[in-house]
């Protein structure tokens, strides 16, 4: 079995658990707002920024100085006497560091390329852009020396970690692993969903019947995971590929029904003990039809979901951990509340509300709860995260 002994976010929700918790009750969203300084044409769009200083990145990790990696110590730092105390516990080398991102350190690759063209001077390394700096960047600077990778499969990069993670707890390769993901706002791939006719101008609306498309977030979000017994559980995953197209989604939403189910059958559950999904919902017309099937066929409409995009953007490599993070926070609460998508039932498909999309907020009990993660080439996975009962 494998345990979720402490958990850290920083998001458009807020900068901690603390107000990301308030924020997410209240359905608001402190750094979701409008920017004109990245998209090429300088159109006017809705970010989810994670506003406010950042911690500098010591000196002796120069060669992996980014903000990618500085929204990452600043996660860890908000939980650091947490994780501390169950860290000190274990052998440095049987701690993995396992984390999801797609975008690293682009934006400092972005701005070298500008200052090139201008004839100006920089300090850039290449390996401040490398996909798997940020878990050798927390390894390092924590002192440990087990197994430290980056994932990067587009949007289910970090759920994948807890996968990996799971694998090696269970294999008795590691005895605890810090797991999660980080993204930060980047010019490349914000111009590219914009480029592909899949990025809104304003907040997103996730399964709305007159949605746009996504809007891009950034964010950060870690886990302890031991094999000893914490307050939370990793129950399953499901992880498949339907290797449908590079960018569309399989629109029977089979596959994806496939990854929900094998979550289910290795937590030993039946649907109806899941007490919420938390649905990918980005927003795109054939996202959410395609999930909307697949929920149909696992779920029909016996179990409240709902997307909490709307409120964090779409975090990209990090989308998986930060959602994971959602749930957490909601199993944690002393009486939790679904996340409602926050519109008028009017502006929904029909069918869309048949699969339990839960409109207003409602109340919660304390049942396990589902995170869908679909990413770009059909890769689909799923966790299933509960209070302890060990």
């Amino acid at each position: 079995m494998i345990f979720v002994q402490d958990f850290s976010v920083i998001c458009s929700l807020g900068k901690n658990k603390i107000e990301a918790r308030k924020n997410l009750n209240n359905g608001a969203s402190p750094g979701l707002r409008a920017r004109t300084d990245l998209l090429l044409d300088q159109e006017e769009a809705y970010f989810g920024c994670c506003d406010g200083d950042l911690p500098e990145i010591p000196e002796v990790f120069s060669e992996m100085k980014s903000r990618n990696n500085q929204l990452l110590l600043s996660c860890y730092l908000a939980e650091r006497e947490n994780f501390q105390k169950v860290l000190k516990q274990y052998d440095p080398s049987k701690v993995a560091v396992i984390l999801g991102t797609s975008t690293s350190g682009s934006s400092e690759a972005d701005k070298y390329i500008r200052d090139c063209l201008e004839g100006e001077l920089s300090d850039f390394q290449g390996t401040q852009q490398e996909l798997g700096s940020p878990a050798l960047f927390l390894s390092s600077y924590l002192n440990l020396s087990g197994p430290a990778f980056c994932i990067s499969t587009a949007c289910t990069s970090s759920t994948r970690t807890f996968i990996s993670a799971a694998k090696l707890l269970n294999a008795g390769i590691i005895d605890a692993a810090i797991v999660g993901g980080v993204d930060t706002l980047a010019r490349m791939p914000i111009n590219g969903f914009n480029a592909l006719k899949a990025l809104s101008l304003q907040v997103c609306r996730p399964f709305a019947n007159d949605r746009s498309g996504i809007t891009i977030g950034e964010g950060a979000a870690l886990f302890l995971l031991t094999r000893e017994i914490g307050p939370l559980q990793l129950l399953g995953f499901g992880e498949t590929s339907d290797g449908h197209h590079m960018t569309a989604p399989r629109a029977d939403g089979l596959c994806a029904a496939a990854a929900m189910k094998e979550a289910l059958e290795r937590a030993r559950l039946k649907p109806e003990n899941i007490g919420y999904v938390n649905l990918h919902g980005t927003g795109t017309q054939l996202n959410d039809t395609s999930e909307m099937n697949a929920m149909q066929q696992v779920f029909a409409d016996k179990v409240p979901c709902s997307s909490t995009k709307n409120l964090t953007g779409h975090t990209l490599g990090a989308a998986g951990a930060v959602e994971a993070a959602i749930l957490c926070l909601l199993l944690t609460e002393e009486a939790p509340s679904i996340p409602a998508q926050g519109e008028a039932l009017s502006n929904y498909q029909p069918s869309d509300i048949k699969t339990g999309l839960v409109i207003d907020a409602t109340l919660l009990s304390k049942k396990p709860m589902m995170t869908n993660n679909f990413a770009f080439g059909g890769n689909n996975a799923s966790l299933i995260i509960g209070v302890s009962n060990a």
